[in-house]
């Protein structure tokens, strides 16, 4: 697996090895053993899988107790995922980055605990899927706006984004709890 380091600390692409021929490909979407080796030694305990339509917005989102570091890939189509750190003590507290993920590419997103987590979808749909190192804790769940000016995530959009009416309503980032 190759692991390429982002410019926020923590934050890792991976790219599998993908084994193809003719009759289509095999790749290991999870390794302990490899992942251990990049560094994410996290135990897993829920996955995740959405469907989501061509420029859906989902996120930013966190929880800011039982926090979750998320394991991100996508089996069809294509994302533009994105992270932001939140990380109080981190040189790159509300610095973002975003990495396209697709069913074509094979790359995956490594969010460890401390960053904000949305994507948007490129393509007609995508199938989204994702593993987590706590549970899903609704009381726990904030939001920052995914338009805030200050964070200034380039969503790439080309018409209106499509969003819940929780993702609407975020709050600014100056406003939004962060990690100790």
């Amino acid at each position: 697996m190759k692991i390429i380091q982002t410019p926020l600390p923590g934050l890792l692409v991976l790219e599998p090895k993908v084994f193809g021929d003719e009759r289509g490909f095999f790749l290991e979407t999870y390794n302990g053993k490899a992942m251990a080796e990049a560094g994410i030694r996290e135990t897993f305990v829920q996955d995740n899988h959405s469907l989501s339509a061509r420029n859906v917005v989902r996120g930013l989102h966190y929880q800011i107790c039982h926090p979750q570091g998320k394991l991100m890939r996508v089996a069809v189509g294509e994302i533009l995922d994105v992270a932001v750190d939140i990380r109080q003590s981190s040189s790159t507290l509300g610095k973002w980055y975003g990495a396209v993920l697709s069913g074509s590419n094979h790359r995956m997103l490594w969010i460890p605990r401390g960053f904000a987590h949305g994507f948007r979808v490129i393509s007609e749909q995508a199938h989204v899927l994702y593993k987590t190192t706590d549970f899903y804790h609704p009381e726990c769940e904030r939001t920052i706006a995914w338009n805030d000016p200050q964070v200034g995530v380039d969503w790439q959009l080309d018409s209106d984004p499509i969003l819940s009416p929780r993702d609407s309503q975020g709050m600014p980032f100056t406003k939004a709890e962060k990690f100790q």
